[in-house]
């Protein structure tokens, strides 16, 4: 019974020591889960000052610009090979099939407008 009074009595006097010290050791462990950072809205902060060689800042009107002329330039490679293609189909035989040629265009130009298709959609 001594014993169990004296293991009690050491748990409550450890207890009794600890508690009351551990808010002061927990500056230690540093800040603690009340602190919530707030993260700005495309990483970056609205207040600081804009740089010219800022990774972080994108140029839509520059990326819309070149979107602008791959799509041009893709359109016209499309009409070109659309026109190659009726050239091609225009001097076949009527009875004839499609010739090897023939079809790898078809598949050229399905390729591309596909390509086109989805850089319009952005």
């Amino acid at each position: 019974m001594t014993e169990t009074r004296r293991n009690m009595l050491t748990n409550f006097l450890g207890a009794a020591v600890v508690l009351p010290v551990e808010p002061l050791l927990s500056w230690l462990q540093g800040p603690g889960p009340g602190v919530k950072l707030i993260p700005y809205p495309n990483g970056r902060d609205p207040n600081a000052p804009t740089r010219l060689d800022d990774p972080s800042t994108i140029d839509r009107k520059a990326i819309e610009l070149e979107h602008r002329k791959e799509l041009r330039a893709d359109v016209a490679r499309l009409y070109d090979m659309v026109v190659e293609l009726k050239e091609q189909v225009d001097k076949m035989d009527v009875n004839s099939t499609f010739s090897i040629p023939v079809m790898k265009k078809t598949q050229q130009i399905e390729k591309l407008a596909k390509q086109i298709k989805n850089l319009a959609k952005g």
